[in-house]
């Protein structure tokens, strides 16, 4: 029973044995039950992995409940209408039109978030288009996009310049050649638009991330459909190929991982993922990976501190606070929070962090964690954020 929960509802992530998980449309559900008193009581429920809140996707079943033939054909057939129109290769093919149409024809439909290619116009007249799309912004779809703002689910809290080149700044520094990119586009972004200038042994970046509206503007190799929270590639075999593929290490090549997890995701949730990532690519063959960890950057809010830790012993929390651009109190100036409450923990040793500005990022978490517990609105040591129990029943 994941996390020791005294009361509440507790995520089983060691389900019944040779009992597949029913699917919803984010992938295999997750199975919960009701804790009282460190006690669990009451039927166990399968709830949507990626949504806490019904609202958002409303599968329930009891584990015990007998599905009859028909439901399960009626459920099989609503995944399948939630799953995007095109498909992440009709996506690419669509943008290598769309790249070589003249400016003027370039449109992308606000309202649906889509490039538009000229026989389409006519379908999107009454939306918001938005025209002469340039290549510098089909360069930086995050800031094209609409960032989605569902905190428990999706939520796109987007790193800032400064904290997205300081993150980068350190990949380059330890010597990393190949990014994971968990839930980051927009690092993703800026290490695709750095290798595009670099002749010689540019960084390659995958991102997996649950919006699949990245598909338009990334090749197969660079992107995957994925949920972090189960560790679900809606490609299926082909694109979890693609990410075993590209954990795969050869002489003097070197990969972190980089995840920017929604914060009110469940952390066990998370670390079940990383670790089965982390299982991936100790199954490259690389001929050290059985006796050494994955370098892993997890951002994430520092009063999760003990619970990571109790997934990950290895990892500290580096003293470096990570703004966002899109986020009302996590990032700097006058709009936001002077002293945003969230950090990069890691199992890399901080000494060896040496970035551009000529510091080493050596410093204990405890003055960081003293500055934020002396502002507005922190509040530490609850191990957890407000709303961040399962799903109910």
């Amino acid at each position: 029973m994941a996390g020791g929960r005294r009361s509440g509802v507790a995520l089983l992530l060691d389900g019944p044995p040779g009992a597949p998980a029913p699917h919803c449309p984010h992938g295999p559900a997750f199975l919960f039950a009701k804790i009282r008193q460190g006690k669990e009581e009451g039927r166990r429920f399968y709830a949507c992995s990626a949504c806490r809140e019904r609202k958002d996707c409303g599968f329930f079943q009891w584990e015990d409940e007998k599905v009859s033939e028909a439901r399960l054909l009626a459920q099989e057939k609503y995944n399948r209408s939630q799953q995007p129109f095109f498909s992440h290769a009709q996506n690419v093919e669509r943008y290598k039109e769309f790249v070589i149409l003249p400016l003027s024809e370039r449109k992308f439909c606000q309202e649906c978030q889509q490039l538009l290619l000229p026989p389409e116009w006519s379908r999107h007249s009454g939306h918001q288009v938005l025209s002469k799309v340039s290549s510098a912004q089909l360069r930086r779809p995050s800031q094209l996009l609409s960032p989605l703002e569902n905190k428990k689910t999706n939520a796109q809290y987007l790193f800032a310049d400064r904290s997205c080149q300081f993150l980068l700044d350190l990949i380059v520094a330890h010597g990393f050649t190949r990014a994971l990119c968990v839930g980051t586009p927009r690092l993703h972004e800026l290490i695709k638009l750095q290798a595009s200038q670099e002749q010689e042994n540019p960084i390659r970046s995958l991102l997996l991330d649950i919006d699949f509206r990245y598909s338009q503007f990334c090749t197969e190799e660079e992107f995957c459909h994925y949920n972090m929270f189960n560790h679900y590639f809606f490609g299926g075999e082909a694109a979890h190929d693609v990410c075993q593929k590209f954990l795969q290490q050869h002489k003097n090549k070197r990969i972190v991982m980089v995840a920017d997890p929604p914060f009110g995701g469940l952390v066990e949730a998370l670390a079940f993922t990383f670790k089965q990532l982390v299982a991936m690519w100790k199954q490259t063959g690389c001929a050290d990976a059985a006796s050494k960890e994955l370098p892993i950057f997890w951002i994430f809010p520092y009063f999760f501190e003990s619970r990571i830790l109790e997934f990950f012993p290895s990892f500290r929390m580096l003293d470096y606070q990570v703004d966002y651009d899109n986020h009302a109190l996590y990032k700097h100036g006058k709009t936001g929070r002077k002293q945003s409450p969230v950090c990069i923990f890691t199992n890399l040793s901080p000494h060896k962090a040496w970035v551009k500005t000529g510091s080493f990022i050596d410093q204990q978490y405890l003055r960081l964690k003293q500055e934020l517990n002396n502002g507005k609105g922190i509040t530490s040591g609850t191990g957890r954020d407000k709303g961040s129990s399962g799903p109910t029943p």
